[in-house]
């Protein structure tokens, strides 16, 4: 079937891979969800859906998270001829209308999917629903075939070749990625290793106090702040391990990432990493920064090769990339 993708925010050339065909709405956040004066336009917002989808003839509509979901549910409810597939990706508090919203749309048009096992028991608690697990996975042959050597990579991120251990992390700099918890806890591991690194890639809000944090004496140029880097996919063998320290995520593809190529993972003690890794992961207590410390100085002084092989083992990639692709497309069909 062919796919026609919306972009309620936002614009195609913005995204970071190929959507095809797109049409972009251009809407805000206000105008979304209908605040202030927006609210009076509300109706003419979902007529203005309405016809589209009548013109676009869907019988299938794929939303992406519960904002989406909020947009377009009140307008899709009243179209029997079309089912709905709302994709949850992570940890969210869903308002009291939000959850009379989807427990008051048609069972039998309406399927809810999450990323990870972890947050689909989450949901069905909280909703009383049943919500499918659709845990994410990429096709490992195509994302290795992607990937830099060791010495592109760290070139690319203007490391040198040889040298002491260098630690990757990868994440928006929001709050709850844990990276200020990070930098404590690598201060502490590596006051008597001069030559070790920690590279952080990403971009947000908390980078000036990131950044501040990073000048003072026990971090001065021991930390790298790249910002966002479109090709970070291609560059996780620069590291010889990947830090995720998070305090809640939804399902982590950054550890999907590491893990695939080869590099071995120090994560938050998340239950959806445990979902993934198993006892093959690496963990330390969330947001505490001695046991964070702690496990980057074991992490250190082990072999990372052994490590990383009994993590991809237990990530088991290719049945992972097949699992996902078949639920995906049942999802899509109705089961069909």
């Amino acid at each position: 079937m062919p796919v026609k993708t919306w972009l309620l925010q936002g614009s195609a050339a913005a995204c970071q891979v190929d959507v095809g065909p797109a049409r972009e709405w251009r809407l805000t956040s206000a105008r979304l969800k209908g605040r202030h004066i927006w609210r009076l336009f509300k109706p003419l917002m979902h007529s203005r859906f309405r016809q589209a989808l009548l013109d676009s003839d869907a019988r299938v509509v794929l939303l992406d998270g519960v904002g989406v979901a909020r947009a377009l549910l009140p307008v899709l409810k009243d179209m029997p001829q079309i089912r709905v597939v709302v994709i949850f990706h992570g940890a969210t508090r869903l308002s009291i209308a939000a959850r009379e919203l989807l427990r008051g749309f048609p069972v039998s048009r309406l399927t809810l999917a999450a990323v990870s096992e972890t947050l689909a028991t989450s949901l069905q608690q909280t909703l009383g629903i049943p919500v499918t697990a659709l845990r994410s996975a990429f096709d490992p042959a195509a994302f290795r075939s992607a990937l830099l050597s060791r010495e592109e990579a760290r070139a690319r991120l203007g490391l040198p070749g040889t040298g002491g251990r260098v630690f990757g992390a990868v994440g928006r700099l929001v709050s709850n990625k844990g990276f200020a918890s990070l930098l404590e806890a690598f201060g502490r591991a590596a006051a008597d290793h001069p030559d070790w690194r920690l590279v952080i890639v990403g971009e947000g809000p908390r980078r000036p106090a990131l950044q501040a944090r990073m000048a003072q004496p026990d971090l001065a140029g021991k930390v790298l702040l790249t910002g966002h880097l479109e090709d970070v996919a291609r560059l996780y063998k620069a590291f010889d391990w990947v830090l995720i320290p998070s305090l809640d995520e939804g399902l982590g593809l950054i550890l999907q990432e590491a893990v695939l190529a080869g590099t071995p993972v120090l994560a938050s003690e998340l239950a959806v990493f445990r979902e993934q890794l198993g006892d093959t992961g690496w963990y330390a207590p969330i947001n505490d920064e001695g046991g964070w410390s702690e496990a980057i100085t074991r992490a250190a002084q082990v072999p990372v090769d052994k490590v990383a092989a009994a993590q991809y083992q237990a990530l088991a990639p290719e049945e992972a990339w097949l699992s996902f692709s078949q639920t995906a497309r049942q999802l899509i069909s109705g089961g069909q």
